[in-house]
């Protein structure tokens, strides 16, 4: 039921709910949005897996149907036809291939399902426990200082100052008088989020990747949205570990790779370096254990039976290596499996960081949980 009238003398008047309509188009968008994620963004087989769902769950009517609704995305810029000039990098097998409309609208319909809805904010940073230039008022008020920025001046109680140490017949604004409101100096925060992309993400029909991907594309819309000033880089790990765009991340795929860890930390802490933010930090999504390294001579060594003690050694190296640096790392393990647990908690206790022992339905939200909660001290 939807209220309806209010009226002091009358009390409530209630009528029946009437749900609010839905396009066609919107009624068929997000599903084709969830399917592109789970299809790497191969608009073609996305296409099929629409066409099979409408037999079974009649999505389509006469009033519209699958070539009504694939002339739509044209129409409104969501796909378009391959030009082999551009040098497209999209992996869709037909003619039809993602534009940048398209992507991005998978990173935020990505951020609506784990976040839930978030508005924009124009300089939204992380807080705090430093007093100073900033955007948000701490309630406090102090004398005026020089260099302090005119637009923090309280002039209601800058006013009553002046009145109290000059008097009213004689009224005037002196600098002395002038009180100013506090304001918490807001940080910045460098990020670099670790996906792994190994054989095991996708090992016993459970598919991982789908949720990592989700999780990837849904921070980058909150850091977009809510911390402008923050940067993200997302690299990915298997045999070796390499960078990817975030234009790249609706295509990612799980590759026939061993899990390489100790690569994918080397390159985080590389790239986090070259960032001059004073607050930086590593998120790792994995749901196994390392199972690779490269030797000094360029060779792999690989072991997928157990924990190796020379691959853990060097993982373990590196998570105190990070810690040296003042990068924390927060790793998202989903898996259940105790020697897994044994080996996180190992590797947490050297870097000082976090851990998140989880399975697949909440990893985005304790994402955002601690990405929210994170206050750093240094300035």
């Amino acid at each position: 039921m939807t209220y309806k009238d209010f009226n002091s003398q009358r009390g409530f008047i209630f009528s029946k709910h009437i749900p609010e309509e839905i396009s066609h188009f919107d009624r068929v968008f997000d599903v084709f949005k969830d399917l592109l994620t789970h299809t790497s963004g191969d608009i073609e087989e996305a296409f099929e897996w629409l066409d099979m769902l409408d037999k079974e769950y009649d999505i389509f009517n006469e009033e519209y149907s699958l070539q009504d609704f694939e002339e739509d995305l044209k129409k409104r810029g969501y796909i378009k036809e391959e030009d082999d000039k551009e040098g497209n990098s999209g992996t869709g097998k037909g003619k039809n291939i993602l534009t940048a409309k398209l992507e991005s609208a998978l990173r935020e319909y990505a951020l609506d399902q784990i976040f839930g809805k978030l508005k924009k904010s124009g300089i939204g940073n992380h807080r705090t426990a430093k007093t100073g230039i900033g955007d948000e008022r701490d309630g406090e008020n102090r004398s005026f200082q020089y260099g302090d920025d005119l637009s923090a001046v309280n002039i209601t109680e800058s006013l009553k100052n002046a009145q109290v140490n000059n008097g009213i017949s004689d009224l005037r604004l002196t600098e002395d008088d002038l009180i100013v409101e506090e304001t918490r100096h807001k940080a910045q925060m460098s990020t670099v989020l670790m996906i792994d992309i190994s054989h095991s993400m996708i090992l016993y029909g459970e598919d991982r990747i789908t949720p990592a991907k989700k999780v990837a594309m849904a921070l980058v819309e909150l850091i977009n949205r809510k911390y402008p000033k923050d940067s993200i880089d997302i690299i990915v790990f298997g045999n070796e570990a390499w960078p990817i765009k975030i234009k790249d991340l609706p295509y990612l795929k799980v590759g026939p790779y061993h899990t390489n860890t100790v690569a994918g930390l080397e390159l985080a802490m590389d790239i986090l370096r070259r960032k001059r933010n004073t607050n930086k930090q590593i998120f790792m999504i994995t749901d196994g254990k390392p199972s690779c390294i490269r030797l000094p001579n360029g060779e792999f060594y690989m072991n997928s039976y157990g924990l190796d003690d020379m691959i853990v050694s060097q993982c373990l190296n590196r998570a105190a290596q990070a810690r040296k640096l003042k990068i924390p790392i927060t790793t998202f393990m989903i898996a259940q499996d105790p020697y897994l647990r044994q080996f996180v908690e190992a590797f947490t206790a050297q870097n000082k960081g976090k851990a998140f022992l989880t399975g697949l339905s909440g990893l985005g939200q304790m994402i955002f949980e601690d990405y929210e909660k994170n206050r750093k001290k240094r300035i």
